[in-house]
């Protein structure tokens, strides 16, 4: 049975996203939806990149990806249908695949063309369900697009590295539910640039000179819990994505704060590592 997911900055309260279920629904009933969010911050793309990235994974190869950000069709953002790591994406080409695309390229690329047999302010709605449940029956994507050589690439969303190699500055690229702060910042470009030598980490008020695996090794089990530094402990890890994060030990943005408002950070802050 396919699967199609569907990540968008629509949120919970209004139609759109029942209305998209059940347009799909309406087309292939023997198919299973996914959410993966619908919660991204409105015409967001990175953080969307950053949600969809670390979830397509997961899913069996062939699963349909239904991308809804920034996806009103104009001279410069048309629409695509990607297949990458064999996965099928469908959103407007708005750079978003260039985020996903940073490690694989894609395999192939069309610039959907079926708008001129589809009347539609809903893009998400009309064009992007039709064209997932095409692929989900089987079809190929040259049917349904003219292929592309290119995607639009976003420009600045990398870290810098000094000419020195001492240096990488990176920037905030999401904030979790948690107030979680995670950088642009892999573990791979650190090892490579690092090779081993001691560090800073510095965001503002915040300064690291240890990274953990894990949020609870920061805490120091062998004490007895009244004398452990828990609460407001604050740390540096790689994240399950292998992306350099900072946070508060079992932070809550609601009641005791966040890494993202204790130390005052906010997407796009800049996020240093300087090498001794």
């Amino acid at each position: 049975m396919p699967i199609v997911t569907l990540t968008t900055d629509f949120g919970e309260k209004d139609h759109f996203v029942g209305a998209v279920k059940g347009a799909i629904y309406s087309e292939l009933e023997s198919i299973r939806i996914v959410d993966i969010s619908h919660s991204v911050s409105p015409f967001h793309i990175t953080e969307a990149a950053y949600i969809i990235q670390n979830a397509y994974r997961s899913f069996p190869k062939g699963t349909i990806h239904i991308i809804g950000i920034d996806s009103e069709l104009n001279p410069e953002n048309r629409h695509m249908a990607v297949e990458l790591d064999g996965h099928y994406f469908i959103c407007a080409n708005n750079g978003i695949i260039s985020l996903l695309a940073s490690e694989i390229r894609p395999s192939k690329i069309v610039e959907i063309n079926i708008h001129d047999r589809v009347e539609s302010n809903f893009p998400v709605l009309d064009v992007f369900v039709k064209v997932a449940c095409h692929i989900a029956r089987g079809g190929t994507l040259e049917v349904i697009g003219k292929t592309m050589a290119e995607v639009k690439e976003l420009k600045g969303v990398k870290p810098v590295i000094n000419h020195e190699s001492n240096q990488i500055i990176g920037n905030v690229i999401y904030i979790d539910n948690y107030g979680n702060v995670v950088s642009n910042i892999t573990k791979g470009l650190f090892d490579k640039i690092g090779k081993g030598r001691d560090f800073r980490i510095s965001a503002r008020t915040a300064s690291f000179t240890k990274v953990h695996k894990n949020y609870s090794d920061a805490i120091n089990f062998d004490l007895p819990s009244e004398k452990r530094e828990e609460d407001g402990k604050k740390l540096a890890l790689w994240n399950s994505s292998e992306y350099l994060e900072l946070a508060i030990y079992k932070s809550n943005p609601k009641t005791v704060g966040s890494a993202s408002s204790l130390f005052g950070l906010e997407y796009w802050d800049t996020v240093t590592v300087n090498f001794d």
